[in-house]
């Protein structure tokens, strides 16, 4: 079978690998919701979320069955949500949230990849006044005048929106998600959203050095290989 056979079976095992990694993501995520807020999706607004993004990644369903079923037991894994600030190569700025149930083995994951790459960790807060953190919402639309309408109706507090190439993007304050969610499904009917995710978004953007650009993919692709890694933000360009 040869080289192109050996080739073909790698590429197979490590796209395995990414799609294994992408639903042990979601799992724990949806685990971690329904655990908080109950395994009913009709009551737990963020379980409901959870899952559309999910599905929206092509989880199977029995990988989202099995983490709900594993909430309602009372057995199972105790995750809690953490956080590290540093700066990358080039000097940018980057936040990575993770759900762990090992906070000194996901520390340690985490600031290899940091350290591997000449990269320096920093301490909590060291970065993240440089972010906003909101929630985001997009979906098709026109019109933002009655999106705003509909938010300022509910007593959504709205931090921005955006309408362009027939999207409307929705700004808020993270704290403001489920809310802000409610009403426009309330206001538009059941609403498609392309992005419904609470994200850090950086103030300011800023371009790094092409030399800097081969090191920067390699810090990407090393945390998110960490299984713990659940979202990397930065502020590149």
């Amino acid at each position: 079978m040869g080289r192109a056979y050996q080739n073909r079976k790698e590429s197979m095992a490590k796209t395995s690998d990414q799609k294994a990694r992408v639903y042990s993501k979601h799992a724990r995520v949806i685990y971690v919701t329904a655990k908080q807020g109950g395994t009913d999706p009709a009551g737990n607004l963020a379980l409901r979320s959870a899952i559309d993004r999910a599905k929206k990644d092509q989880v199977p369903a029995h990988v989202i069955d099995k983490a709900i079923d594993k909430a309602a037991g009372n057995a199972g894994e105790d995750f809690a949500a953490a956080r590290y600030e540093g700066f990358g190569p080039g000097g940018c700025m980057v936040i990575v949230d993770c759900l762990t149930d090992n906070p000194n083995r996901t520390i340690g994951d985490v600031r290899q990849c940091f350290t591997k790459t000449k990269c320096k960790i920093g301490t909590p807060g060291s970065v993240s006044h440089a972010f906003d953190h909101c929630a985001i919402f997009v979906f098709a639309g026109e019109d933002e005048e009655a999106v705003l309408d509909a938010l300022m109706m509910a007593d959504v507090e709205v931090e921005d929106i955006e309408c362009e190439d027939g999207k409307v993007s929705v700004f808020t304050p993270h704290t403001e998600f489920a809310r802000a969610r409610q009403a426009l499904q309330e206001a538009f009917g059941d609403i498609e959203f392309d992005v419904e995710e609470i994200q850090f978004v950086p103030k300011d953007t800023a371009p790094i050095a092409e030399s800097d650009e081969p090191m920067f993919e390699k810090f990407l692709d090393m945390l998110n290989d960490v299984e713990d890694v659940q979202k990397v933000y930065h502020n590149v360009a």
